[in-house]
């Protein structure tokens, strides 16, 4: 039997979410990847899903937006089955940053965050003053406002994202998902690009997204979800989550989890093979 870790996965924790899944069931190509999987996003925290490659996290994530159809099960947003709710009223709701996006070459900066407000455009409502506001705000927030007139393939990958994730902001919506924000980033610019996430999550807005580096994970978020084969191994803060016995039955991963010497956080050093064994 697998260890027993902390979850959040009961009616009352649904009740309260954002954002939940109800006993989904998602597959593709006559595949299942994620089968009765309930899984909550608390308002107004960081949600960070973690787990080895190919366990669904990309899958679970697209289904939270609408983007895969479960087989079974369905997909709650503030208190309404989101299959029921028209493509725009859900890009009014959340915003999503899929992986590695690529814009149209020679697209500008500005350009592609006015995109953003293409869920409130309509016959009778054109652009207008407030939709040029809510852009320069955004591009404002997200430090790219220098960087409006340029091409969004001249940038380098940390302003690109940077870029990107104005462009959800400049739909409007308090509830923003990340799949790998940070792929194809080195530390530095990852390390950037994660401030500027935890700087709109201190401005009132949820956030979930998908990570690959455990330490990252443990130190931008709230609430954690470790999945496994397709479900949901455990899911809490990661002082309740992040041990040992976890680290092996998730990754298959021998490690250390000490005190990060920054925060307030769990810290985890892999132990390899050739390194020297601690008794």
């Amino acid at each position: 039997m697998g260890a027993q870790h902390s979850t959040k996965t009961d009616s009352a924790a649904s009740d309260a979410a954002r954002l939940a899944a109800r006993d989904v069931t998602v597959g593709y190509g006559g595949r299942t990847v994620i089968e009765g999987l309930d899984v909550t996003v608390p308002p107004g925290l960081i949600t960070t899903i973690i787990g080895p490659n190919g366990c669904g996290k990309s899958t679970l994530l697209r289904t939270l937006t609408r983007l895969l159809k479960p087989a079974s099960g369905a997909v709650v947003l503030d208190g309404e089955d989101i299959a029921g709710l028209r493509t725009r009223d859900v890009a009014k709701k959340l915003g999503l940053l899929p992986q590695a996006p690529v814009a149209p070459e020679g697209l500008t900066v500005a350009d592609l965050v006015a995109r953003g407000r293409h869920p409130h455009q309509s016959w009778l409502r054109q652009w207008s003053s407030d939709d040029a506001t809510v852009v320069e705000r955004a591009l404002a927030m997200t430090g790219v406002s220098e960087l409006a007139d340029r091409p969004v393939d001249s940038l380098s990958g940390g302003q690109r994202q940077r870029v990107w994730i104005s462009m959800t902001l400049a739909q409007g919506t308090d509830l923003l998902l990340l799949d790998e924000p940070t792929t194809y980033l080195d530390l530095a610019h990852a390390i950037d690009v994660l401030d500027l996430v935890d700087d709109l999550h201190e401005s009132g807005r949820t956030v979930v997204m998908v990570l690959h580096d455990l330490n990252l994970a443990t130190r931008y978020s709230d609430n954690l979800v470790v999945m496994r084969a397709g479900s949901i191994l455990a899911q809490g803060h990661p002082r309740d989550v992040i041990t040992a016995e976890l680290l092996h039955e998730a990754f298959g991963l021998k490690a250390m989890v000490i005190d990060d010497p920054v925060g307030d956080r769990p810290l985890i050093v892999p132990i390899g093979r050739t390194h020297v064994q601690l008794n």
